[in-house]
């Protein structure tokens, strides 16, 4: 999952104290989506802003285990963008639907 903050910036410390808390809320939330939706072994989560995007956002991977060829970072995979690895039109339907609905439930629960 892919969560983009609202304001330009690169850095947490460049937002305002009340924005910062809203944003890592919604990086929260959104994880526990992740988490309820897709029941991963673990979440990881990256924080990124540089390179080609020079906006700050999150990247949300839910992890299995022996999900990549050796322990560490989905980044080390070179090909991980191959088709193998992407999910049919309807697997990617489905997910986005799981998801979707996880995140519904989290904010008409949440008050916000």
């Amino acid at each position: 999952s892919l969560l983009l903050c609202k304001e330009h910036a690169t850095e947490l410390s460049q937002l305002s104290p009340d924005f910062r808390t809203a944003f890592l809320r919604d990086m929260a939330m959104t994880a526990e989506a992740v988490e309820r939706a897709f029941r991963p072994d673990k979440v990881n989560y990256e924080l990124l802003g540089v390179g080609k995007c020079r906006h700050m956002h999150w990247h949300i991977f839910p992890r299995r285990n022996g999900d990549t060829p050796k322990p560490g970072p989905v980044w080390q995979v070179q090909d991980m963008n191959d088709d193998r690895y992407l999910p049919s039109n309807e697997k990617l339907e489905e997910l986005k639907s799981a998801l979707k609905k996880e995140l519904e439930h989290l904010l008409a629960t949440s008050g916000l």
